[in-house]
Order: structure tokens, then C-alpha cells, then sequence
């Protein structure tokens, strides 16, 4: 067969890669087992709009953090980098029903800017703040929409302009089952129209 020969492989959500993010929650008790800071590994995640800023998460209805974001309609996503790769697998294989997975991985639990009862991952280079503002059931999962209402990073991040440049944050995507770091920077929004100094300048050699 001619490398672009197509064949059928099946209807599968096949779309990749994807951002691997680390979704942090609590309940409104969180003295109680059962409320605790919690985190779950989502794939299925992605930006919705931009004015205002809004992201969703889609999460199977019998995940213990459904419970939790669907009473306080609150959670944070923490962007994953290769440090936080192996927590952030364990929370995709366990249940915060379980254990609690910020001790079981080492992790710090901080109140996250913005949010009542959610607690951000310290370790995150990035954490979004999210308040739910919608909930569609769309089969094995319940789609989560939310509006941003704060974002912090690593001080790290920002350049000396006050740029915030996630180039530098190591972050990982997942990849058919596989997580892979980002890898060597091919191009930016708008580079197939740039001149060759601009090219040089932004890309290199």
C-alpha cells in the first residue's frame, strides 16, 4: 500500500494528542473523608471560548469527582509538567474514594484564588480556577463547563516583560495511551506568512 492509502480503523475518539490535565476539587466538608481535596486525571479536556474565558472537562458520572464538582460546582485544572507525570498517572488509576491522593503523592493542597471550596496543586506550574455554569450529560460522560475566574503560575514563567512563556514549563500531552512531553517549537500563530528575519528570529536556525 502507498503511505496515504486509507484504511478503516474504527470509530474511537481518536482525536490526539491531547492536554493532560490534573483537576482538583474538594467538598464543602473537607474535614471529612469523603470531601477532602481530591485530584483526577482528565484527557478530555479542552478550551471552549475566549470572551470570557471558558474551559470544559468531561468526567464519567461514577468518578468520585463528579460528586464533588457537581455539589460545589467548583474545581481548578492544574497544567501537568514531567515532574507532576507520575502523580498525575496514579490519579488517573486511583480513586480519591480510596485514598487521598495529595499525600499519596506528595503533593500540597492550596485554596485556590477565586474559589470557595476547591483547592489548587501547588506543584502546578499553571492552575485555572473554574466555576461551573453548565452540565451536559453526553453518554459515559457528564460535560462540564466553566468560566476562568483567576489563573496563577510559577514566577519562573514570566519573563522580564511579564509575559507568561509556557515554553519553559516542561508540560506534557497525552498521546493514544502514551504521555509525551512537547517537543522542539516548528512554528507560531501566523508563522506561515512571516518573513524570513522574523523566521530567524522567533525559530532560529
Amino acid at each position: 500500500m502507498a503511505k496515504h492509502d486509507k484504511i478503516d480503523v474504527g470509530i474511537s475518539t481518536i482525536l490526539n494528542p491531547v492536554p493532560v490535565v490534573m483537576v482538583s476539587c474538594c467538598g464543602k466538608e473537607p474535614e471529612k473523608e469523603s470531601d477532602r481535596p481530591n485530584i483526577i486525571t482528565i484527557a478530555w479536556a479542552g478550551t471552549v471560548n475566549s470572551e470570557p474565558p471558558m474551559v470544559s472537562v468531561s468526567i464519567r458520572k461514577s468518578r468520585h469527582s463528579h460528586i464533588l464538582i457537581s455539589e460545589t460546582g467548583e474545581f481548578v485544572v492544574n497544567l501537568v509538567n514531567k515532574q507532576l507525570a507520575k502523580p498525575c498517572d496514579l490519579c488517573g488509576v486511583k480513586s480519591g474514594a480510596d485514598i487521598d491522593k495529595f499525600k499519596t503523592c506528595g503533593l500540597n493542597a492550596v485554596k485556590a484564588e477565586g474559589l470557595d471550596y476547591a483547592y489548587a496543586i501547588k506543584e502546578a506550574p499553571v492552575s485555572l480556577s473554574c466555576k461551573v455554569v453548565s452540565v451536559t450529560e453526553l453518554g459515559s460522560h457528564d460535560m462540564f463547563v466553566a468560566k476562568v475566574v483567576a489563573v496563577t503560575a510559577d514566577s519562573y514563567l514570566l519573563d522580564d516583560k511579564g509575559k507568561i512563556c509556557l515554553d519553559n514549563a516542561n508540560l506534557v500531552a497525552y498521546n493514544h495511551g502514551e504521555y509525551f512531553l512537547l517537543g522542539k517549537k516548528i512554528g507560531f500563530f501566523g508563522y506561515s506568512l512571516a518573513s524570513e528575519e522574523i523566521l530567524r528570529r522567533r525559530l532560529g536556525d
